[in-house]
């Protein structure tokens, strides 16, 4: 790169031989005063691991330093192949300054995994690529077709595009051959696909710069996409892009999707265009996605009033997601607080607002029914107020105006889950913290490591703490658990060991008439059995902060085959949980109840539960019923990322298996010889269970209410 188009910690290059990388990083000399020391690494992402990254001078002119990094992947394979995602950093610190500060190092948005490392036995891939922030990460992955789209145009009513895909087995000579490749177009209004025959462009800078084989040249194509043919008019339409390869392997054919295909955003940065297209004006907006550079075609109908409202509403959204607004609310937050006090208004919030359900819901009924004179909201976030729109409850949006006044000004805040660190918890308000299960896996102060995305273990925990000395109530299931909540949530106030309010409905509800209603409304077949099917999140396993990924290791197929006769599966994913599974072809035996308001009625209506480190056994044990654990990664959950409190392997109540197939057999096991609770399961229930009898939010709500 000359010398005039280097860039201040902007990478100009990467390139990989064999198993090792080198990289070029230039800074201004300017710079170079405040790095009186200096390292460079390699950090996981949401750990404090490190790998130091060898760095020398390879060149200096007036206002540029090189920096040439090296690193061997085999050096340090068992770092990479443990965690996932590891961000190159620059660690300095000026000769005043007595700890180190890190700087990441920003990408130049070439097609960097194109520089991978292909793991042929793991069927993975160890690889470079640029973060939504724009800064240079590595991961390892499973194999993965990647696309980008390097040139967009948009010719009266046709995008024209040419980009290039990477597939490591077919461009690393392991004998893959491609069949064809297309480019698959969806949009956000119905489920219409659009197949585009695409032509091969011969890539010679890819083939040059990535030192590949022969078919690198190959990686590249050309299209058009005749937009007008799909356009609605009075509706905003978003098409989204994908590439299709179909490749042949040991005389078999396979079609793989690609991630959605990206776009270099400073090549192609967003561009409108206002185009009449059957008589009537339209919008036609190219552009990059904000967070992960996707490409985005939308068409919408153009009106000045529209128009005005728009911009209107952009700007808001950039307020409402900037740090500033966030400061705006804190300070009015304390401002309303000083107003007068609404000491019979009580805000009930669960799961951060995204259900009526649990504890919350517990308490709230039985006040309702008690008639206690108090003035009660719900507090719901904008995605799912449409889950509270048929409920005669009253509700604010969260975050909105009146949620702020409400909130500052509530005598009572009654919740399930930690609400947002700055929200400041007015002197006058009393905090209910209910929390949402009995702890199995370490909390808190009490964990090792987290492994979660966005945090690390020190800023994990201290957040954590910060968040609980605002709490004046904790609701306990049992003695075990205020135990550890005393511990890791370094509580010491006023605890209320009542067992879980939650649970009522299971001691009051368990009849035949309710059952039925709730298999009814949950579309389940009346005359088949039903296995709830309720496995937890991993740490470690996320698409984004919040967002946490999961992989049905259940062979479903097989299940189906052999209880498909006289079962059903309702599955019920963690609320963190972001997959959309597809269960295609089990429509009749597998029912995703993810989005069902209330666990607590899947409960009820289960026959037999399949779990695996979830808190959702011990409230499913007040029912009686079979349990059966599938624990396929108990060894990696276990010593890696969270830890039990107690023997969970010789505690359990029921037993541990690893394959469908042991599954399989434990169910049949029950089947042939009925449900007989062992004395592990019997312990298991008077250490844990002895609360529930029904009355719990009747003791919460006189602890906390009726003083």
């Amino acid at each position: 790169m000359p010398a005039n188009e280097l860039r201040n910690k902007v990478i100009t290059n990467i390139d990989v031989h064999g198993h090792e990388y080198t990289i070029h990083v230039p800074f201004r000399n300017d710079y170079l005063p405040k790095m009186e020391a200096y390292y460079f690494a390699l950090t996981h992402s949401y750990g404090e691991e490190e790998v130091v990254v060898p760095s020398v001078i390879v060149s200096e002119d007036e206002e540029f330093t090189l920096f040439e990094l090296k690193f061997s992947f085999n050096d340090n394979i068992a770092d990479f192949t443990v965690y996932e995602i590891w961000d190159l950093c620059l660690f300095r610190k000026a000769e005043e300054e007595e700890e180190y500060t890190k700087v990441r190092i920003k990408s130049n948005y070439a097609p960097l995994r194109f520089n991978m490392i292909l793991l042929e036995e793991k069927e993975k891939i160890f690889y470079p690529f640029t973060s939504r922030k724009g800064n240079v990460s590595f991961r390892i992955n499973e194999y993965t077709l990647f696309s980008s789209f390097d040139s967009i145009t948009v010719e009266n009513e046709t995008l024209k595009f040419s980009g290039n895909y990477n597939f490591a087995p077919l461009f690393h000579g392991l004998g893959y051959q491609v069949k064809s490749l297309n480019v698959i177009v969806v949009n956000n209004l119905d489920d219409t696909e659009i197949k585009l025959n695409v032509d091969e462009e011969l890539r010679e800078d890819l083939y040059e710069q990535y030192n590949g084989t022969e078919m690198l040249r190959h990686a590249g194509f050309k299209g058009e996409f005749h937009f007008s043919d799909y356009i609605m008019y009075g509706l905003k339409k978003y098409f989204k892009f994908y590439v299709e390869l179909t490749y042949e392997k040991d005389g078999e054919e396979y079609t793989i999707r690609s991630t959605r295909v990206r776009v270099n955003h400073y090549a192609n940065p967003t561009k409108n265009r206002i185009k009449k297209i059957n008589g009537s004006k339209v919008r036609i907006k190219t552009k990059p996605t904000k967070k992960s550079k996707y490409f985005s075609l939308q068409t919408s109908d153009y009106k000045l009033v529209k128009e005005i409202y728009r911009k209107l509403r952009s700007s808001w959204v950039k307020i409402r997601r900037s740090g500033s607004l966030q400061k705006m609310y804190k300070a009015a937050f304390i401002l309303l607080g000083k107003l007068p006090v609404r000491k019979n208004l009580v805000m009930f919030e669960s799961f951060l607002g995204k259900q009526y359900s649990d504890s919350p819901r517990a308490i709230y009924e039985y006040m309702l029914e008690q008639n206690l004179p108090y003035d009660m909201y719900w507090s719901v976030d904008r995605r799912h107020m449409k889950y509270f729109e048929d409920k005669d409850v009253k509700y604010v949006r969260r975050f909105s105006l009146k949620w702020l006044v409400l909130m500052a000004r509530a005598g009572y805040w009654v919740t399930n889950s930690r609400l947002p660190l700055w929200i400041p918890k007015p002197n006058h308000t009393e905090y209910v913290q209910t929390w949402h299960g009995t702890p199995l896996k370490r909390l808190a102060a009490d964990m090792d490591e987290v492994h979660m995305p966005g945090t690390n273990t020190i800023k994990y925990k201290q957040n954590f703490l910060n968040e609980a000395s605002k709490w004046d109530y904790l609701v306990s299931p049992n003695a075990y658990s205020t135990e550890i909540f005393r511990r890791a949530f370094q509580f010491d106030k006023n605890m209320i060991e009542s067992g879980y309010p939650r649970n009522d409905f299971l001691i009051n509800s368990n009849d035949d008439a309710t059952i039925s209603t709730i298999k009814e409304s949950a579309g389940l077949p009346a005359d088949k059995k039903v296995i709830l099917y309720a496995p937890t999140w991993r740490d470690n396993q996320f698409y984004a902060k919040g967002k946490y990924r999961f992989n049905l290791e259940l062979d479903l197929q097989q299940m189906k085959e052999e209880l498909g006769d006289e079962y059903v599966i309702a599955l019920r994913l963690h609320y963190l949980v972001a997959e959309n599974l597809d269960l295609s072809g089990f429509e009749d035996f597998v029912y995703d109840l993810s989005a069902h308001e209330d666990i607590r009625e899947l409960y009820l209506i289960a026959d037999m539960l399949i779990t695996d480190y979830s808190s959702v056994f011990f409230d499913y044990a007040n029912l009686k019923r079979p349990m059966i654990f599938f624990v396929y990664d108990i060894d990696d959950y276990r010593d890696n990322l969270r830890g039990f409190y107690f023997d969970f392997e010789e505690k359990a109540p029921g037993p541990l298996v690893k394959t469908t197939d042991e599954v399989i057999s434990a169910i049949k096991e029950i089947d042939v010889n009925g449900y007989k609770p062992s004395q592990t399961t019997e312990t298991f229930y008077k250490r844990f269970c002895y609360l529930e009898d029904g009355q719990a939010s009747k003791r919460a709500v006189e602890e906390v209410f009726d003083k």
